[in-house]
């Protein structure tokens, strides 16, 4: 069985995460899912709009994803590839390079972003619609 793995927050829910997950499923037979936990996101200043366990409800409701697994640090990532027994780590071609150091553990993908489309993106609309009514 190939395992493939990815990270994130998958805040605000859109098309582009849909379509990175299915691309990562498209590449193995099993899809773990990092989702950042919230204690995480505020480490990286980050704040989401559902909280974890939404987030994870969510995240396990699409058809593309196997399991979820928390990511509670930057560096766990060798040690989830290595429990999880991972063959291809699976980020956004925006981070190309960061994780470059998995090499060693597993094969290492970036996938091309969907175009104009993002959480913050999809915030900041909504802070410009609310502003405008008020």
């Amino acid at each position: 069985m190939k395992k493939i793995i990815t990270y994130g927050t998958f805040d605000l829910i859109h098309s582009g995460h849909i379509h990175i997950l299915r691309r990562a499923k498209e590449m193995g037979d099993y899809l773990i899912v990092g989702l950042s936990t919230d204690e995480f996101n505020m480490k990286k200043s980050k704040e989401a709009y559902y909280n974890y366990d939404d987030r994870k409800l969510i995240m396990e409701a699409i058809r593309y994803v196997d399991m979820v697994i928390p990511e509670k640090t930057w560096d766990q990532k060798i040690t989830d590839v290595k429990k999880h027994d991972i063959d291809t780590f699976v980020m956004g071609d925006d981070w190309r390079g960061e994780f470059d150091f998995l090499h060693e553990y597993c094969d290492v993908v970036y996938l091309p972003r969907t175009r104009g489309i993002s959480s913050t993106r999809i915030k900041n609309n909504m802070i410009h619609l609310r502003d405008d009514l008020y």
